[in-house]
């Protein structure tokens, strides 16, 4: 696979802009062949600590790996704008993520981030697609990750294949978090992520949804944050985003071991639906 090197990390807000235009194209979807990478990338702490607080992690020097993921989302956005993609942000749905952290990552680390777009494949509702990160430090990979997003109405020939739904067993929450109308603001602020359904309610209603919603990563990100201190030094994680959360709201969450692994859940305050399924395994 080519590999197209960037001297730095790109824009996200013009990227963005492009990123959210829906393509015209009226064929079989395609997604760029090649690899983008950024190499030499040094973190930023003072984003670092205001990103942890946002998402309720302990400040300290080794990093959560949803922030290895957030560095590696302007290259999702670089992607998805490319002229050899048809496939636009513009509608897409993130479905699920998984990541691992294969040792732990300090803050004062350079870094090597590397993201391409793999596996695209029929779908019901259009056809699913996966960007595909890797953080390495010098020659050894310290992270990786795949964020599945779904393009509703993408031609894509052959029969699609079921996506089996996550287990969810209904379970009383063991936390509630309050979340305020300004939590996308103050997520975007840490993250960079600029899409405008997270922070405008016309933007929201444009896209169906009554009022802004959160960020499916920061739900990610607070769910891990509420046992962290219980989680191994490496781990691998996978989640199912099956529900919006519109702000302002509350939600409630829960997590429990499950064999040598964590099983955990975002859900409505009564614990009866889920908006998150999370499972941890080492």
């Amino acid at each position: 696979m080519e590999v197209r090197e960037l001297a730095s990390m790109p824009s996200m807000g013009a990227q963005f802009a492009k990123a959210m235009v829906p393509s015209f194209h009226r064929g079989p979807a395609r997604i760029p062949t090649h690899a983008v990478r950024v190499s030499r990338l040094t973190q930023d702490r003072t984003r670092l600590a205001g990103y942890d607080r946002v998402c309720g992690f302990t400040v300290r020097d080794q990093v959560a790996p949803t922030w290895l993921h957030v560095l590696t989302f302007p290259l999702h956005v670089a992607l998805l704008s490319d002229p050899a993609s048809s496939v636009r942000l513009a509608g897409v749905v993130h479905v699920s993520n998984r990541m691992r952290l294969h040792r732990p990552v300090t803050a004062d680390e350079v870094l090597d981030v590397t993201v391409w777009v793999d596996n695209l494949r029929p779908h019901q509702r259009g056809a699913l697609l996966d960007l595909v990160g890797e953080i390495r430090v010098g020659d050894e990979l310290v992270w990786d990750g795949v964020s599945t997003y779904l393009a509703p109405g993408a031609d894509v020939a052959g029969e699609p294949v079921a996506v089996p739904k996550p287990e969810f067993t209904v379970t009383e929450p063991i936390a509630r978090w309050r979340l305020p109308a300004d939590l996308g603001r103050q997520y975007r602020a840490v993250s960079g992520d600029p899409n405008p359904i997270h922070t405008h309610a016309l933007a929201a209603k444009a896209f169906g949804f009554a009022r802004p919603i959160i960020h499916g990563m920061w739900t990610h990100a607070r769910l891990l944050a509420g046992f962290e201190a219980r989680l191994p030094q490496t781990y691998g994680v996978e989640v199912s985003f099956t529900k919006p959360i519109l702000l302002p709201g509350t939600i409630g969450a829960w997590w429990r071991p499950d064999g040598e692994g964590w099983a955990a859940a975002a859900t409505t305050p009564d614990g009866a639906k889920p908006y998150l399924i999370l499972r941890v395994a080492s």
